[in-house]
């Protein structure tokens, strides 16, 4: 893997409605409000966090997808493709629904899961953190961002149904292991918690004793704020800075960052 100064970090997990998108935008501000340089991106073909942002993938000349399609990625292009001042105080690389084309379309180039390692490699000086939100199934765009990637962060929903996305995503990441020069890092992060439901608190535990420290602290809980925040194109900080979701967000990029600097 070509290393970059910037931390790169894949948002993560098989099953969709997680809080994929939810993390990689409010943990984005959250970097973003303690000072660093951060630049998400949208992976998923759903364009969810695009959307999210008032970003409509019709609309604009330029997404992810012409990245990927790019021979080589150069400063004309990201000049072109990258968002800023943009609620959260973070840059943005908004998707498109054409990235579902990118399996036929990327068929036969070689080194196709080198594309985006290779292209951030001119943003190595611009930034602190890059977060990549990721489609919910393996592909080309799911194996980029986890070759590119320093660390994959797992949200998973404190579900019993989400233990299955876990299975797929650990699959992907064995099969990768084979093949990189260095094991994928992974923490788990338990997302849309409910501590008065006795599945929520189970599937926590389980969490806990099968991944260890490779679980966050933080946990995220059900707040309604995140609906508002999305519904108004905001993040969870514009909408109610003390809103039990800000802090905990807030919390977890303490966390990572306190983990590297340990």
């Amino acid at each position: 893997m070509i290393l970059l100064s910037a931390k790169v970090i894949a948002i993560a997990n098989q099953k969709g409605g997680v809080g994929k998108t939810t993390t990689t935008l409010n943990l984005a501000a959250a970097l973003a409000l303690l000072g660093q340089r951060v630049l998400a991106m949208d992976l998923d073909p759903h364009a969810n966090a695009s959307v999210h942002l008032s970003l409509f993938p019709e609309t604009l000349e330029v997404t992810a997808y012409d990245l990927f399609h790019a021979q080589q990625a150069d400063g004309a292009l990201f000049s072109r493709l990258i968002k800023t001042g943009l609620s959260g105080g973070f840059d943005f690389v908004p998707g498109h629904i054409r990235l579902s084309e990118l399996e036929v379309d990327l068929r036969d180039r070689e080194n196709k899961g080198l594309i985006l390692t290779q292209a951030l490699t001119l943003l190595r000086d611009r930034y602190d953190y890059v977060l990549v939100d990721c489609p919910p199934h393996v592909g080309v765009l799911l194996v980029n961002a986890i070759v590119a990637s320093d660390m994959v962060l797992i949200p998973i929903q404190t579900d019993f149904l989400a233990l299955y996305g876990i299975r797929l995503l650990f699959d992907t990441i064995r099969l990768l292991n084979k093949v990189l020069p260095h094991a994928v890092r992974y923490r788990a992060l338990a997302t849309m918690y409910d501590q008065r439901t006795a599945a929520c608190r189970k599937i926590l535990r389980l969490m806990r004793d099968k991944l260890g420290a490779r679980v966050f602290t933080t946990v995220i809980h059900f707040d309604t704020k995140f609906r508002e925040s999305s519904a108004g194109g905001k993040v969870i900080f514009e909408v109610d800075p003390k809103a039990r979701g800000a802090r905990e967000y807030m919390q977890l990029a303490k966390e990572m960052l306190a983990n590297e600097n340990a």
